[in-house]
């Protein structure tokens, strides 16, 4: 039977990979490489240059993905959401069916943690359940941007006896407020940091973390955002594209 592995390789950095992940990418005889176009050809070069670093035999095949657009509409964000899967869903059952060998094993790499804001598990669990192509699956984790952020601001995640909140930007431009909590933000193109009430937040922004191109930007939210949106729009416009996560929480200790 056909073993699909979905691993997760952090989220930017190629020393990021675990030995579990290493072990996993030397199992595969397949890589899905997706294909999002010129803009973000860079996130395709590193998951090459992560195969060509760590896989030892060197026989194994790539297969290219053009991933196919998302509608940029926020009125019907989920229904927006859902097509697209399901256009990447039939995609990837096709690409099972006809270049994965039935005693072949083929891997996902997967940004950051599998588990965390990324659709592959997702998408695949689906095409599995339809049985149309019979396999099992793996899931081996990742290091995430949020643990990764904490780690390069030197800070922990959660307060003692605190609760950590993970949402989107989307999400928090809608509530405003962070309460007592920290709140670690993914998936923010519009900076929501700018919306929320209270200026007086600490906020630890970074881009591209543990890359060489990484910033990192932190102080409270009033002080500090427009330097974080004036070094964003920078770094986007040269690289085309852009990768950032941030943490808010109220002043006090760490």
């Amino acid at each position: 039977m056909r073993k699909v592995l979905i691993i997760g390789i952090g989220p930017g950095n190629a020393d990021y990979l675990t030995i579990q992940a290493i072990e996993a990418l030397n199992r595969a005889d397949v890589f899905v490489i997706p294909d999002k176009g010129e803009e973000k050809a860079d996130l395709r070069r590193l998951r090459l240059e992560i195969c060509d670093r760590y896989i030892k035999d060197e026989n194994y095949r790539l297969v290219e993905f053009k991933t196919p657009p998302r509608s940029k509409d926020p009125a019907n964000y989920k229904r927006n959401v859902e097509d697209w899967h399901a256009r990447i869903e039939r995609d990837y059952q096709r690409l099972l069916a006809e270049n994965v060998g039935e005693d072949e094993c083929v891997g996902f790499l997967a940004w950051g943690d599998p588990t965390l804001y990324d659709s592959t598990l997702r998408i695949i669990e689906k095409i599995r359940a339809r049985g149309v192509v019979a396999f099992d699956y793996e899931v081996i984790p990742g290091i995430s941007s949020i643990q990764a952020l904490a780690a390069r601001h030197r800070i922990p995640l959660n307060r003692v006896g605190g609760s950590v909140r993970i949402t989107t930007g989307r999400k928090l431009a809608e509530e405003r407020s962070i309460g007592a909590e920290t709140v670690a933000v993914m998936l923010d193109g519009e900076q929501s940091f700018r919306k929320i009430d209270d200026a007086d937040v600490d906020i630890y922004w970074g881009a591209y973390v543990g890359t060489p191109d990484e910033i990192l930007v932190s102080g409270r939210l009033a002080d500090v955002a427009g330097e974080i949106e004036l070094k964003r729009a920078r770094a986007r416009q040269e690289k085309g594209w852009m990768m950032d996560a941030y943490l808010l929480r109220a002043p006090g200790e760490t």
